[in-house]
């Protein structure tokens, strides 16, 4: 009788693992960019900042952040704003601070007036929006 039960319970415990595996295997394995859309968008851009025109400067931060706040709403990262959806998924981020500077020069930007941002600046920031892409799997 001993034997019957440790077998009975040892098959319980073999069909558990068995399907924790499954639902491992078969479960939702993230979300699967149109990494065409996502690579042309940036692109475009990044194609658009002009080192000789100041004039796409902060246009090009903006739209950065655009992008990097649609794909984090296409994976569903709750929030109202780009700030609450950083708050709670930035742990997809390899570099979570350089994604919050670069957020918020978009904010300083969009929200003080006569603030200009330099070639640098701007080119700093789109690197960390392709490398926060990268991190989603956007591009």
């Amino acid at each position: 009788m001993d034997g019957g039960i440790v077998t009975f319970f040892l098959a319980i415990i073999i069909v558990a693992v068995l399907v924790f595996v499954a639902i491992l295997l078969t479960g939702k394995r993230g979300h699967h960019f149109n990494t065409e859309f996502y690579q042309a968008k940036f692109l475009e851009v990044e194609n658009k900042l002009r080192q000789d025109n100041p004039a796409t400067y902060a246009l090009a931060v903006i739209n950065g952040d655009k992008l990097l706040d649609k794909a984090m709403i296409e994976i569903g990262i709750p929030g109202k704003t780009m700030g609450d959806r950083l708050k709670r998924g930035g742990g997809r981020f390899t570099d979570l601070n350089a994604v919050w500077r670069a957020h918020k020069l978009r904010n300083a930007i969009a929200h003080e007036t006569d603030l200009e941002i330099g070639y640098k600046q701007a080119a700093n920031a789109l690197a960390v929006y392709k490398q926060a892409l990268k991190d989603l799997g956007a591009i």
